[in-house]
């Protein structure tokens, strides 16, 4: 093999992987957001999780047992610090944007809110931190800016994954989550931490009537 094979095949490497990046980060949410009517939203989600899951598990080096790693590598104290401020900002952000639904769920079908409290973590927040912290961190490594700005692309790709409810409440919260939930993957190095915190942030968002902006018959698209 020549010096330029040599170099050429990273680069088609490179160009490979921004090419995935763009398609499945950017361009799928794109198109589920402004083609899909919303009772297929969901469907189409599930096929873009399957989807990472096969890339994640193709990305060479990658393996499931990295998952555990650094599983404990949070306290008690801390995660109660983060459940109570969390609860205090998304009571305040239900009173000021819809009073109306705030704790409808737990008010009128506390069934209904028990059993996303169970399915949620499971169903949403795991497949989510899959997606959006071992495959975009571990797969496409290569072509992320370095330090802090890998961070805040993964929020903002995070937050653009969630477009499809076409809402600023939405926008700015998914893009908050996803710094916090980088953050314990990255700065923390567990991957369990991000989701335990993916899943408590989400079931405290259905408990106090913020769910109502993540729900797709409520989608209103501005066009």
């Amino acid at each position: 093999m020549s010096k330029n094979d040599t170099m050429a095949e990273p680069l088609a490497t490179m160009t490979r992987l921004r090419f995935e990046f763009g398609l499945f980060f950017i361009a799928v949410p794109l198109v589920i957001a402004v083609f899909f009517p919303p009772d297929w939203m969901f469907p189409a989600l599930f096929a873009f999780t399957g989807l990472g899951i096969v890339l994640l598990h193709a990305t060479p080096g990658f393996a499931w047992a990295e998952l555990r790693y650094g599983w404990a590598n949070w306290s008690v104290a801390e995660l109660g610090v983060f459940a109570l401020v969390t609860a205090a900002f998304c009571t305040a952000l239900i009173y000021l944007t819809r009073p109306d639904a705030a704790f409808f769920l737990l008010k009128h079908r506390p069934e209904m809110l028990a059993f996303i409290w169970v399915g949620y973590p499971l169903l949403s927040a795991l497949p989510q931190e899959l997606l959006f912290r071992p495959l975009f961190f571990r797969r496409y490594h290569a072509i992320l800016p370095k330090g802090r700005k890998a961070d805040l692309l993964n929020a903002a790709v995070f937050s653009f994954a969630h477009l499809m409810y076409w809402s600023w409440i939405v926008a700015v919260m998914t893009f908050a989550g996803g710094l916090l939930f980088s953050w314990a993957y990255r700065k923390r190095g567990s991957f369990f931490y991000a989701v335990l915190l993916h899943a408590i942030a989400g079931n405290i968002i259905f408990a106090v009537g913020l769910g109502i902006y993540f729900y797709s018959g409520n989608v209103q698209r501005p066009f």
